[in-house]
């Protein structure tokens, strides 16, 4: 008793003393005691017996008590006795009785344990038959069930669970377990369906009834128990229809939703079953949730019905009218209008495995494969509709005054998982249609606000689709230059928030077609005055750069003019000021002296050359400087700066003299 004493007003101590000292001095004297061979029966005395003290909760020095015993047991009961392996077992059956009632993490450790137990008693031939036998004698007793129910569903995490780097048992003992638990399937789906049917003598309401048996049985769904289940009594099994039964009750739907979609990923005859439930899950479910804007049931819906068309495409294919009801409640998931894109984000594997499988028919079978096209072609349409909505950005993401805007961290991710399925897309509905729900006449428009939200997302999915649009036919792309006039002539200051990222989007695309875009020569001017404006600006500062690199590469013939010559002159004078990352330097330095490099006349290009470099002898003199250089190392913040400085100028000053020798010497 006097050591019981001992480790409550520790395990008190650790919990709520102020002074963080005592609290480490506790928590190391309850780490010593944890390995002494009298934490055995002090922890099992604590769960065996009524304990009180005035300071202390009960709870709390019971939960720790319980972790004590899994913990030895996990790493020393093999060592255990006989004897005492059955006494401390006849003493966690009787503390799994008694905290049958709660609270619930209690006795999910105590079952812990003495699943842990049950299993490195290696003297039993056949441990998990010894517990069930155990279990069968706890099941007759008041609240018995309530403890059976948490230890089976703890038992076979506990049995399969590989990846347990405290246990003792041998990959054999285990496989064998595992087996024996297997075997015992029908006597659990036996009893659940008991549980479904009746309440607890001990009072527990419904709904934690309805969780506890759901978690018990989403347990040993992933050890695989329903694979057990002939695929002709799955439709009508009473269990199954509970688990939906349960789907209509909030305080179980997200337990519910979950033993659905194991079972889905693991019965290979599921998905057909559910298919044939869809109409109930759309009309019963998902479309009330999606008026009264029910995250959680849109959520939960959501991601089973992506499970149910992922794991069977081949049934969507066929396009029954349980496929569509499919398809049509997935699109309305789509556009849910969740805070963190997840419900979106939830259904693109789906579409993404969907696509992929209509895109990989049998070539030899070409005619059904139009076919599936033609009769998917309105729902991919739509899809892409939907996409656009759900990617663009909103106006109350930024902040006026916010110097450097940035995509939150949540759409940057739902676009990064959009770019292989808007690829797929794009080749389903084919390049020229793609591009022209893309494309509208009135972008540009003086009689119409333009609508950069979704002007944005459009560029975003134009330029992602560039791998299957550049192998398709030439677009008319006076919309993108329309684009480019607009935003090259508004003032700086008016290039806040949405417009920053409208900005970089139309910078990107510029770069992925420049081919195409530059190909004209009256495109050359207004396409340099924006990269021009857009490279001083943080945001847009790097897809600027790169698109420069691409367009002098794409028209270096164009560029030689003199006003253009000027404004390229101009970009690569400002380089000292603009302080630039290098990556983004070096495409700035690489297309300006591309463009010297490609000049005809021998004195423009020396005297344009000598104008580029003397901004970098500039900045190397005020480094070499010997009358200015002790005042500098006076002040170590401005020698700091003339030292970047002239580092970049020396760097700008090599890159240029070997891009422009390489290009008087045609190599490149």
């Amino acid at each position: 008793m006097e050591l019981q004493m001992k480790v409550a007003q520790a395990v008190h101590v650790l919990n709520h003393d102020t002074e963080s000292c005592n609290r480490v001095a506790a928590n190391q004297w309850l780490v010593q005691f944890q390995q002494t061979d009298a934490a055995w029966e002090v922890a099992t005395s604590i769960l065996t017996s009524d304990f009180h003290h005035s300071f202390v909760s009960d709870y709390e020095v019971e939960f720790f008590a319980a972790q004590i015993l899994k913990r030895k047991i996990q790493n020393e009961g093999c060592y255990l006795q006989s004897g005492a392996k059955d006494a401390l077992l006849n003493a966690l059956l009787v503390a799994a009785k008694r905290f049958s009632s709660g609270p619930h993490q209690l006795l999910t450790q105590i079952c812990l344990a003495l699943s842990a137990l049950i299993l490195r008693a290696a003297e039993h031939g056949k441990p998990v038959e010894q517990l069930f036998y155990s279990l069968q004698n706890l099941q007759t007793q008041v609240d018995g069930n309530v403890a059976v129910l948490e230890m089976l569903t703890v038992l076979p995490e506990e049995v399969l669970d590989n990846q347990n780097t405290d246990c003792k048992i041998s990959s054999a003992d285990r496989n064998q377990y595992g087996q024996e638990l297997l075997s015992h399937t029908p006597m659990v789906l036996e009893f659940l369906l008991q549980q479904s049917e009746k309440g607890f003598d001990g009072g527990v309401q419904l709904h934690e009834r309805n969780r506890k048996i759901l978690r018990c049985l989403l347990s040993w769904v992933r050890a695989g128990c329903f694979s057990e289940i002939p695929h002709g009594l799955l439709p009508a099994h009473p269990l199954l229809n509970f688990v939906f039964n349960s789907l209509q009750v909030s305080s179980s739907f997200d337990l519910a939703i979950e033993v659905l979609v194991e079972l889905v990923s693991r019965h290979e005859g599921l998905p057909h079953i559910l298919l044939c439930r869809v109409h109930f899950l759309k009309e019963v479910l998902l479309m009330p949730a999606l008026s009264n804007s029910d995250e959680k049931v849109v959520g939960g819906l959501a991601c089973l019905l992506s499970e149910i068309g992922q794991a069977a495409p081949s049934l969507i294919v066929e396009a029954s009218a349980e496929a569509v009801a499919l398809a049509d409640a997935l699109l309305s998931c789509v556009t849910f209008p969740s805070e963190d894109w997840e419900i979106a984000d939830s259904t693109l594997q789906f579409w993404s495995g969907f696509a992929s499988y209509i895109l990989g028919l049998d070539e030899d079978g070409a005619k059904q494969r139009k076919q599936v096209e033609d009769m998917f072609f309105p729902v991919f349409s739509a899809l892409l509709d939907a996409l656009l909505l759900r990617a663009q950005v909103d106006d109350s993401m930024f902040n006026d005054e916010q110097g450097t805007p940035e995509l939150p961290d949540g759409l940057v991710h739902f676009r990064m998982n959009l770019v292989e399925l808007l690829v797929d897309i794009c080749q389903l509905l084919r390049s020229a249609t793609f591009v022209q729900k893309l494309f509208f006449v009135g972008w540009a428009s003086a009689n119409a606000p333009i609508p950069w939200k979704e002007v944005e997302t459009k560029l975003f999915a134009l330029n992602v689709a560039e791998v299957v649009l550049q192998e398709g036919q030439t677009f008319d792309f006076s919309v993108i230059m329309q684009l480019v006039t607009v935003l090259s002539t508004r003032p700086l200051d008016e290039l806040k928030g949405i417009m920053c990222i409208v900005y970089r989007s139309l910078a990107d695309v510029v770069g992925s077609y420049s081919k195409w875009i530059s190909a004209f020569q009256t495109n050359a001017r207004p396409l340099l005055l924006f990269l021009a404006a857009g490279i001083s600006e943080p945001l847009s500062s790097s897809s600027c750069a790169s698109a420069l690199r691409k367009v002098c590469d794409d028209s270096s013939a164009f560029m030689c003019e003199a006003s253009n010559l000027e404004i390229l002159m101009w970009i690569g004078e400002g380089l000292e000021k603009r302080q630039l990352p290098m990556e983004d330097e070096e495409e700035v330095v690489s297309a300006v002296s591309l463009i010297l490099g490609s000049i005809t006349n021998k004195e423009l290009k020396s005297n344009l050359l000598a104008r580029l470099l003397s901004s970098s002898f500039e900045a190397i003199g005020k480094l070499v400087d010997e009358d200015n250089n002790h005042c500098l190392r006076q002040n170590p913040a401005t020698y700091t700066q003339i030292l970047n400085s002239g580092a970049r100028g020396l760097y700008r000053y090599a890159t240029r003299l070997l891009v422009y020798s390489c290009m008087c010497m045609h190599v490149i």
